[in-house]
């Protein structure tokens, strides 16, 4: 297995690459290369730079280099010229850059098309249950659900998201013919009658597939394909996007007691295959988003760690799908106990989030949020 690389910074200024898992040789080589290159002076004022450390058994060696993305490229370039480097080192490197520096996802949502290349799009949260943290038993009603479904997509709702199973801490599942009750009649008159896309948020591969035959653009599966086997095939055949989301555990007992090593680095390496899972089975690249599952088997300190360090997460090359809203440990900060009055606390993560990479934010206050994002779009100077 070849080195670990993690890449950390903002925009085109200077990038952070941390390589892990390098032998004493391989380090020693980047070592020397690194300071002689001059890749610095003749690139940017201030010089690329490395970091060593070593762990106690004196094999794994961890190095870490800043420079500009120009700086990376020549520094690439004057790696693979060296024998002592890994093969292949190179062109992870560069592979690593252009996913992290992307910015031009379009999306194809079965005939409804998001450009995320130019703005920050909304999610707009339709929980048609009893029993979510938030709005449980407020759009149960079928009349009241496509009022609140229409006043999103009006107060700038780029994505309808329609969940008919809560997957709150502790939430026991739902019977797969209630939920299909719940939630059919709705997405099949919300596609026709809107321009954005549907999603569907379900876990269960046979209730995504009769939500797609309704309508359903975007299948969001909080499992990352893991909960049902054939998941990945029923995205794959039905040309719908899927949002692959991180979880540890289930709703049921993910938030018992969360113990992580390295959070971002474990929840990266899940999404990653995710992915994988997905690519498998014929999924789209281009049709795929992440969410690193802010809340769902995680404490407070692993959320907080994970929207600190959310850029991280675009060195997968896929657009970052971020959901916070109204979530307990905005309240556990805040000392909020209500979800409604923890409005003022996700504006915060989520301009911290966007401004961090996310590309969609899934959100209950749609107007406020999409006011939060405009702004934050607009000093970030994204067009």
């Amino acid at each position: 297995m070849g080195p670990v690389l993690r890449i950390s910074g903002h925009g085109h200024g200077a990038l952070t690459i941390t390589l892990k898992g390098l032998n004493a040789g391989q380090a020693s080589a980047l070592s020397q290369i690194l300071p002689s290159s001059n890749i610095g002076a003749a690139l940017h004022p201030a010089p690329i730079s490395f970091q060593r450390e070593q762990s106690a058994d004196t094999v794994a060696h961890e190095i870490m280099v800043t420079g500009t993305p120009n700086q990376m490229r020549r520094l690439c370039r004057l790696l693979a010229e060296d024998q002592r480097i890994p093969p292949g080192l190179t062109g992870k490197i560069d592979s690593l850059l252009d996913n992290y520096l992307r910015s031009d996802y379009k999306i194809n949502c079965r005939g409804k098309d998001l450009d995320l290349s130019r703005r920050t799009h909304i999610m707009g949260i339709l929980n048609v249950t009893p029993d979510s943290f938030s709005d449980g038993g407020r759009h149960t009603d079928a009349a009241r659900a496509l009022t609140h479904a229409r006043e999103m997509a009006a107060a700038g709702a780029d994505i309808i998201d329609i969940g008919g199973e809560s997957t709150r801490p502790g939430a026991a599942p739902v019977a797969e013919e209630e939920e299909l009750r719940r939630i059919i009649p709705l997405i099949e008159r919300l596609s026709a009658e809107l321009a954005v896309p549907i999603s569907v948020d379900t876990y269960k591969s046979s209730v995504a597939k009769k939500a797609i035959e309704a309508g359903a653009g975007i299948v969001n599966d909080i499992s990352g394909l893991r909960f049902s086997p054939d998941m990945a095939n029923v995205v794959a055949d039905s040309g719908a996007a899927v949002v692959i989301m991180h979880i540890k555990g289930t709703p049921r007992d993910m938030q018992l007691n969360p113990v992580y090593d390295d959070v971002v680095g474990e929840v990266m390496d899940y999404l990653e295959e995710g992915i994988e899972i997905a690519a498998r089975a014929g999924v789209d690249r281009e049709k795929i988003f992440i969410d690193p599952g802010i809340g769902f088997g995680k404490a407070l300190e692993h959320n907080l760690a994970l929207l600190d360090q959310l850029e991280q997460f675009q060195a997968l090359g896929r657009p970052i799908v971020l959901g916070t809203s109204r979530k307990k440990f905005i309240g556990t900060v805040l000392d909020i106990p209500a979800p409604e009055q923890r409005v003022d606390g996700t504006a915060a993560t989520v301009a911290i989030g966007i401004e961090r990479g996310a590309r969609v934010v899934r959100v209950h206050d749609v107007a406020r949020m999409a006011q939060v994002a405009k702004m934050t779009d607009a000093i970030l100077k994204k067009k």
